[in-house]
């Protein structure tokens, strides 16, 4: 069975497959939202974006530097597969804070890249 990489393109370039991809949407709640004194939550949702962790285990010292360039710049435009849309979108996202442990230094081996990257625009209406 043919392998297909849940991130098409990040800014239009092909990227390793991650070894783990995991989609969230977050609800994006007005300021005045809160729970009130009679126990009633009124979330006051005004939109909602997607984040998706993503995950390369076992990784050469070759791969996470491509890798971790191509997540580097501010914002990024990624192609990649919603579960929610049913199929591959393009959105800008912002990535957050990344983390590569060493493996081993004379193989030069990670052992994982992990970060989250965060739609920039929310979705909104509710």
């Amino acid at each position: 069975m043919e392998k297909v990489n849940p991130i098409q393109t990040v800014d239009s370039v092909a990227i390793p497959c991650p070894s783990s991809y995991q989609w969230k949407l977050g609800d994006i709640s007005a300021s005045g939202a809160g729970r009130t004194e009679d126990t009633v939550m009124h979330k006051l949702r005004i939109g909602q974006a997607v984040q998706i962790t993503l995950g390369w285990q076992n990784v050469s010292t070759s791969v996470a530097s491509e890798v971790l360039q191509a997540f580097n710049p501010e914002y990024i435009t990624v192609s990649y597969l919603d579960p929610m849309q049913g199929g591959f979108v393009t959105t800008e996202f912002y990535v957050g804070d990344r983390s590569a442990p060493l493996y081993n230094a004379s193989r030069g081996l990670w052992s994982n890249i992990t970060f989250t990257i965060i739609e920039r625009s929310g979705q909104g209406g509710a």
